[in-house]
């Protein structure tokens, strides 16, 4: 039986499921949108990768995200790791080379710094939705053309016009202002793939030295208007992995491949049988410090499973994952 490895990114728009082979070449992707239920989203997850696991054996699983904790409780995870130290991985892994990683989400964006093939330095920008890919979806969805073909749209225009891109408020309104004065779709989609990654030079990559090899992660790296404002504003060529969507869930995956492996570990992946229970998350303040921390209690068949999200390990010390 063929091993594999298995890597979820549990993020606020999307959650993402791959399987890698023990050469960490790609056998399966997922992507599946998050729509505010990521334990659904894992679920239905495993259960679109149902075929593969049934002929494959999971050595090594591995999950990151804005989910991650949620996610490795569930499937029985051997490795939990930021966005930062996934996409790098996964990055370092296929383009060796890479010195700068550039990656836009469903509703976040980080630039990574690499020198020497380790992470030296990054930023990341939560604060505001603009230039994420809910914003842009929106923006599409708004001027009634699919989200799929916006790059292309925003190559054909000859004349751009400026658009403010620093807020997402201020974004829309100036858009809806230059389609009253009349301005071409082309022209204020380009403008705004242009004022868009200014803002991330001048917010998120603000201080940070861009260097050659640049690779562009994320869902937005479809988009071929945002990736040629990046080339043209940097003077820079900007490469797109083959699998840019999921980088995140791959890099999970390596990196659990490779904490199993150099430990001689089995892997505590619980299988297929969290697709048939019921999962129910309740919450509470603790008063006993200052600090009033929100527990987050995990129940699987109205058991409880675990608990976390205290500072002092009170509440998650005390309950054993099962």
């Amino acid at each position: 039986m063929q091993k594999c490895t298995l890597g979820i990114d549990v993020g606020s728009v999307s959650t993402n499921l791959v399987l890698l082979n023990e050469e960490k070449h790609l056998v399966k992707k997922v992507y599946i949108n998050t729509a505010g239920n990521p334990i659904k989203a894992i679920k239905n997850g495993l259960i679109a990768l149902e075929k593969e696991l049934k002929i494959m054996e999971v050595y090594a699983v591995g999950t990151t995200g804005s989910g991650r904790q949620l996610a490795s409780i569930l499937v029985g995870a051997d490795i939990v790791k930021n966005e930062i130290t996934a996409h790098a991985a996964a990055a370092l892994t296929y383009y060796p080379d890479t010195q700068t990683i550039l990656e836009i989400g469903g509703q976040d964006s980080k630039i990574i710094i690499i020198r020497n093939q380790i992470v030296i330095d990054f930023a990341m920008n939560t604060v505001c939705a603009a230039g994420t890919g809910s914003f842009l979806d929106r923006q599409a969805q708004r001027l009634g053309i699919p989200i799929t073909h916006f790059g292309e749209i925003a190559l054909k225009s000859k004349n751009p016009t400026r658009i403010a891109g620093r807020c997402a408020v201020f974004a829309e309104s100036d858009m809806i202002h230059k389609q009253q004065m009349g301005h071409k779709i082309e022209d204020i989609l380009k403008g705004l793939c242009q004022a868009l990654v200014r803002n991330f030079l001048s917010n998120v990559a603000k201080g940070k030295e861009i260097r050659p090899s640049i690779l562009f992660q994320g869902g937005v790296a479809a988009n071929a208007g945002i990736k040629k404002a990046f080339e043209e504003q940097l003077k820079l060529n900007v490469a797109i992995p083959n699998d840019y969507d999921v980088m995140g869930a791959i890099g999970a995956a390596i990196l659990a491949s490779n904490h199993v492996v150099s430990r001689k570990k089995q892997t505590n992946f619980v299988g297929m049988k969290i697709t048939t229970r019921n999962y129910e998350i309740k919450s509470l303040e603790c008063g006993g410090c200052p600090n009033c921390c929100e527990i987050i209690q995990l129940f699987a068949d109205k058991k409880l499973m675990a608990t976390w999200g205290d500072k002092c390990g009170k509440w998650s010390s005390t309950v054993a994952v099962s």
